[in-house]
């Protein structure tokens, strides 16, 4: 599988490619589509996807990494 993961600006993990989803219990989620966007903020009410609420509650994140990567 070949997917890339991109974090916006104040926003969300939007995923592209060929990518497979799943539960912690290890149960498929079926994302509806080849794009999706992944909650970073921690407020959507569809979560793991985004709904857009990060902007209604003004979320900040850098596109970046924000820390060292681990070791």
């Amino acid at each position: 599988m070949t997917a890339m993961i991109v974090p916006y600006p104040d926003g969300p993990l939007i995923v592209r490619g060929d990518f497979e989803m799943r539960t912690p219990d290890g149960e498929p989620i079926d994302p509806g589509r080849g794009t999706i966007a992944l909650c970073r903020c921690g407020k959507s009410a569809t979560k793991p996807f985004c709904d857009g609420t990060h902007k209604v509650i003004k979320f900040r994140a850098e596109a970046g990494r924000e820390t060292p990567a681990p070791r």
